[in-house]
């Protein structure tokens, strides 16, 4: 039986997620992050909203979710972008549009890294 150390796999899935964050700020010029440390708290803010609201929403939008063949993921990923930008000062998103690419672009860097900003795996 593999004994695994929770509170260590959640710290180096934030600092994955940190480097993912300002790797995808570095790509996109609408978005902006003031500091590294800040892209850290953005990561773990990230974390904490998939574990929370993001659940609960995609439970709610489940029929247009399935209608758009799971596209409207993407709208709910954006959205937890721009409400990390309400709640972090020191992180802007132009737009919603640059939300849903950053979404993106955050999917294909933590895919390359292995890593998730969903704390469960």
């Amino acid at each position: 039986m593999e004994k695994t150390n929770k509170p260590l796999n959640f710290l180096i899935k934030i600092f994955l997620g940190g480097i993912a964050v300002l790797i995808a700020e570095f790509l996109l010029s609408g978005i902006h992050i003031d500091t590294i440390v800040t892209g850290f708290i953005l990561a773990a803010v990230i974390i904490l909203i998939n574990i929370t609201l993001k659940p609960l929403l995609i439970i709610l939008t489940l029929p247009i979710t399935v209608v758009t063949l799971g596209l409207f993921l993407l709208v709910i990923n954006a959205l937890m972008i721009m409400l990390a930008d309400r709640i972090i000062p020191g992180f802007q998103v132009d737009s919603f549009w640059w939300a849903v690419l950053f979404a993106i672009v955050m999917s294909v860097i933590n895919s390359l890294f292995g890593n998730s900003l969903n704390p469960s795996d």
